[in-house]
């Protein structure tokens, strides 16, 4: 990602730096709820109680989605403020303000995939998360191939937005048989 927005103009490129830093911040607080998943998700499996491992995946992503949500709504509110504190530069500010709609778009698609990447560790199934993370890469490469050429910078952009959604799904996929495996 960062290597492609390298090819755009320098304020693009600052603006990209700018607003990954969204990604981050939405990052940060989402390993929080995966980080307890994981925990969580972990002692139900050893356990073998399948009916706490889908309580403790649930409550945990219905906490995550949450904030989620408080985020998006933050960055939509205060997101050019946000921006502004991060960079004195005009032609950068003004290029992340064009760009800012995918900073609040971001937390909401990722969330599934933060969730679930918490999930999976707890229950020790990396090998479903590699794989997955494989299928998702791909999905993200014809996104960009066919994006970033007619799109430019919001071909960038949307084409990571597919790859949190891919990641989502794939795992989602993944996430039933999963649940099934835990003995109860």
């Amino acid at each position: 990602f960062l290597f492609l927005g390298s090819s755009f103009d320098d304020a693009t490129l600052a603006a990209n730096q700018v607003l990954i830093q969204f990604l981050n911040i939405t990052a940060y607080a989402m390993d929080g709820f995966a980080f307890a998943a994981e925990a969580l998700v972990g002692q139900a499996l050893g356990s073998r109680n399948r009916l706490l491992f889908r309580r403790s995946a649930v409550m945990t992503s219905q906490w995550g989605f949450g904030s989620v949500v408080v985020m998006a709504i933050a960055f939509y509110v205060f997101g050019s403020s946000i921006i502004n504190v991060m960079t004195t530069a005009e032609d950068v500010r003004l290029v992340s303000y064009e760009y800012l709609p995918w900073m609040v778009l971001a937390p909401l698609v990722g969330a599934a995939a933060w969730m679930l990447d918490g999930i999976f560790i707890g229950a020790t199934r990396t090998a479903d998360m590699r794989n997955m993370m494989f299928i998702s890469f791909c999905v993200y490469l014809i996104a960009l191939a066919f994006l970033l050429p007619k799109y430019g910078n919001h071909g960038l952009w949307a084409s990571l937005i597919i790859f949190s959604i891919a990641r989502g799904v794939t795992l989602g996929y993944k996430y039933p048989k999963l649940e099934a495996s835990v003995e109860s």
